[in-house]
C-alpha cells in the first residue's frame, strides 16, 4: 500500500509556540547591540561628563560580549573635541571588533565632525542622513587674548616659571612668533595621524583629492556618500533590517550605574566612584567650550 505523509503535529505547535514569542526573546532573531555616542568629546567635569574612554569602555566592552550578537552598531552625534580621547575610543571598538570578528556599522545622525568623524572610523562601513553633517578633518586651538583689557583695567598680572616656554601662548600677554610655529607644528602632527587614520579606515572608497577632504571642510551626508566619507544613506533601523532581516533585535548598551548615580546624574570616574571635587567655573567653561563645538557647524 502507497504510504501517506502525515505533517509532524508537534513541528507545527513548535511552529505556532514561535510566533506567540515575542520577538525580542526568540533565538532566531538576530540581534545587534546598539553604542550611543553622543556629545563633545574630553572635558570632563563632574556635571557634564563629555565622551572618554573611561566613560564608554563598559559600554563597549558589553556590546562585544553580549550573547549571540551579531554585529554591533554605533549611533554618533558629536562634533569633536579631544584627538586623543577620540582615537582611544575608535581604538578599542576596532581592538574588540578584530578580536570578537564583529561587524561594526556606524551611524551618523546630526554630526560625525572632527573627532566625531574619527568614532565614525571605527565602522567597518559608515551611513548617515542626507542632512547629516560629516567630515571636518583638521585640527584647530582657538582661545582670546586680553592683553589690552587688562592693561586698561589696570591689573597686573605676576606669573613666575622655571622653563623659558612655560607661558606659552598666555592669554594676557602679547602673541610670540615663535609660540604659534610651535603650536602650528603640534597641529599639524595630530592632523597628519587623523589623515593617515582616514586613509587607512577607508582606502580605496576615498574619491575626493586629498586637499579637498584634508581641508578641515565639512559636508552633508550626500556630499560626503560623492567623496566616500560614508558608504551610504540611511538610518540605523531600516540598514539592520536590510542587512539582517525584519526581525533582527536592537538593543542599546550602556554601563552600569549606581543608585546614586542614576538618580543624580552624576559623573563617575574609571573606579565608578562620583567626582564631587569640580567647580561650578569648570562647569560652565565645559558648558562653553561644548557650546562653541556644536555651533561650530551651525547647530
Amino acid at each position: 500500500m502507497p504510504q501517506t505523509t502525515r505533517e509532524n503535529p508537534a513541528g507545527s505547535r513548535g511552529s505556532i509556540f514561535t510566533r506567540l514569542i515575542p520577538k525580542r526573546f526568540r533565538r532566531d532573531s538576530p540581534l545587534v547591540t546598539v553604542i550611543q555616542l553622543n556629545g563633545h568629546i574630553g572635558s570632563v567635569t563632574p556635571l557634564r561628563p563629555g565622551l572618554t574612554l573611561s566613560s564608554c569602555a563598559a559600554a563597549i566592552e558589553r556590546a562585544f560580549a553580549t550573547g549571540g550578537v551579531k554585529a554591533v552598531a554605533l549611533t554618533i552625534n558629536s562634533p569633536g573635541g579631544s584627538a586623543v580621547q577620540s582615537t582611544l575610543i575608535h581604538n578599542r571598538i576596532r581592538q574588540l571588533a578584530d578580536e570578537k570578528k564583529l561587524p561594526v556599522y556606524a551611524f551618523a545622525e546630526d554630526v560625525a565632525a572632527s573627532g566625531g568623524y574619527m568614532l565614525a572610523l571605527a565602522g567597518d562601513e559608515i551611513h548617515a542622513d542626507t542632512s547629516s553633517i560629516v567630515g571636518s578633518i583638521g585640527v584647530i586651538s582657538a582661545g582670546f587674548g586680553f592683553v589690552e583689557a587688562i592693561r586698561k583695567l589696570g591689573i597686573e598680572r605676576r606669573v613666575h616659571t622655571a622653563g623659558r616656554d612655560k607661558l606659552m601662548l598666555d592669554p594676557f600677554r602679547p602673541q610670540r612668533r615663535e609660540d604659534v610655529r610651535h603650536l602650528k607644528a603640534l597641529q599639524e602632527d595630530v592632523h597628519e595621524a587623523f589623515k593617515a587614520m582616514v586613509r587607512s579606515r577607508r582606502g580605496d572608497r576615498l574619491k575626493g583629492d586629498e586637499d579637498t577632504l584634508f581641508s578641515g571642510r565639512f559636508w552633508s551626508g550626500e556630499k560626503a556618500l560623492e567623496l566616500g566619507l560614508i558608504d551610504g544613506i540611511g538610518d540605523l533601523r531600516s540598514v539592520m533590517r536590510r542587512k539582517y532581516g525584519e526581525n533582527v533585535r536592537l538593543k542599546a548598551v550602556s554601563a552600569p550605574h549606581g543608585w546614586v548615580r542614576r538618580r543624580l546624574g552624576l559623573a563617575t570616574s574609571a573606579t565608578g566612584q562620583a567626582d564631587w571635587q569640580g567647580s561650578l567655573w569648570d562647569d560652565a567653561l565645559s558648558a562653553i567650550e561644548a557650546r562653541l563645538l556644536w555651533s561650530r557647524y551651525g547647530l
